[in-house]
């Protein structure tokens, strides 16, 4: 199997898994806001979007255009900054429907951006340090 072979298959992998999780996130909103006595959330309803734009989208493009992948330091960060998006929408979706509020739920969007953040500047980086002779 050629590189390219493997490096093919595991953004398919990648691609395959974000769609996983996007669909297991718009089931899982949909059965919670059955069962929210008729209150709805914009946070619940639509957390399946993050792991679509930040996850599946970008997978897709890097595949399409065959830029090279993130290195999986850069792959990590970007990885938990989707999924501390997504269970800050999924939290702050559930405080809505409970009626209630919590000034601790601005953190998530933080830390979720400060992670993609990271992840860019490591990304960066590498590829800096790869163009620089040795």
């Amino acid at each position: 199997m050629y590189t390219s072979d493997k490096n093919l298959k595991t953004s398919l992998q990648r691609i395959m898994n974000g769609l996983i999780l996007t669909a297991f996130c718009a089931v899982f909103g949909e059965i919670y806001e059955l069962f929210g006595h008729g209150v709805y959330s914009d946070f619940m309803i639509y957390a399946f979007m993050i792991p679509l734009m930040f996850s599946v989208i970008p997978s897709v493009f890097l595949l399409l255009f065959g830029k090279k992948e993130m290195p999986d330091i850069a792959r990590h960060l970007w990885n938990y900054g989707v999924a501390t998006l997504t269970l800050g929408c999924f939290f702050q979706g559930i405080l809505e429907i409970y009626g209630t509020t919590n000034r601790l739920s601005v953190i998530y969007p933080a830390i979720g951006f400060g992670l993609f953040a990271a992840a860019i500047s490591v990304w960066i980086i590498e590829r800096v340090s790869e163009k620089e002779p040795a």
